[in-house]
């Protein structure tokens, strides 16, 4: 019940780091701020003295315009740690295209995950399904070439665990984090997980949908099986999988930003103005 992306060799292995690195290239997110004040370098603002305030910090120049003391301010660099929620269950396995949603969430996470070590912003990996996968964040290029090979290899029969591995996961978070979910949805304990993840931590939701998830065409009444429980059940080809609306209103709702990726249409071009736009990546340095 095993499967694997590619064959691994190294000419390949080297083929996918040119590839999931051309991608972050091209994800243009702008300059990186940081609203943390403090001893960094780049000089923010004056402000009005305080008792306890270091001499040393004084601004003479406005002081002696205002005969009031003032105290310079300085942006501090600070990163966040950025974790790529990987969904490696059954059904991100199922494809009626060329690439499947888990060959294009795993080339989309390596893509920012070279983003985010570009601008200094440790990188982890959990997988939300049934194996137990886990990369405490770093800054090494070579460890997420490790684990972009890793992952390569999946089942065909796992389940998804993305609600309860979000509900399990955020406890664990001594601090506040980037956490950028790449999964199809498929668990219904999922989107309250993650809005309740959201209440602590910057949460992003790159969500993956197969064309035959809106509708088989022409496709009547059909016995199936589910991918990740192997339940039979008797369905409609045009019924819809998931309530897609509902998804979009709850996330957006709990102030989550959401994307949908299609797997059968070009997915950079909205996936940079989706970053670009809401200056994703630079909440690394808040």
């Amino acid at each position: 019940m095993e499967g694997l992306l590619e064959q691994i060799d190294p000419l390949n292995a080297r083929q996918f780091y040119i590839a999931v690195k051309r991608l972050a290239d091209s994800l243009s997110y702008g300059t990186d701020r940081s609203p943390f004040l403090g001893s960094g370098l780049e000089f923010f603002q004056s402000r009005p003295y305080q008792e306890g305030d270091p001499i040393k910090s004084i601004d003479w120049r406005v002081t002696a315009r205002t005969g009031k003391l003032y105290i310079k301010e300085y942006e501090t660099p600070k990163r966040l740690p950025c974790y790529l929620l990987i969904d490696t269950s059954a059904s991100m396995m199922i494809s009626s295209t060329a690439k499947s949603k888990y060959a294009l969430a795993l080339h989309i996470a390596g893509g920012l995950a070279f983003a985010c070590l570009e601008r200094v912003s440790p990188v982890g990996v959990l997988g939300v399904g049934e194996t137990d996968f886990r990369i405490h964040p770093s800054l090494s290029k070579d460890q997420v070439m490790q684990w972009l090979v890793r992952l390569r290899r999946f089942r065909y029969d796992e389940q998804t665990t993305l609600g309860q591995r979000v509900a399990e996961f955020s406890p664990s978070l001594k601090n506040r984090a980037l956490i950028i979910v790449l999964s199809d949805l498929h668990d219904p304990r999922a989107v309250p997980a993650l809005k309740q993840l959201s209440q602590v931590h910057d949460t992003v939701v790159i969500q993956f949908r197969d064309p035959a998830e809106v509708h088989l065409k022409g496709a009547g009444l059909m016995r199936a099986q589910e991918a990740e429980t192997g339940a039979d059940f008797v369905t409609h080809g045009r019924q819809n999988w998931l309530d897609q609306e509902q998804i979009d209103f709850q996330l957006k709702r709990s102030g989550i930003d959401h994307l949908l990726i299609e797997t059968d249409e070009p997915f950079v071009p909205q996936l940079r103005q989706f970053f670009s736009a809401r200056d994703i990546l630079s909440r690394g340095s808040r």
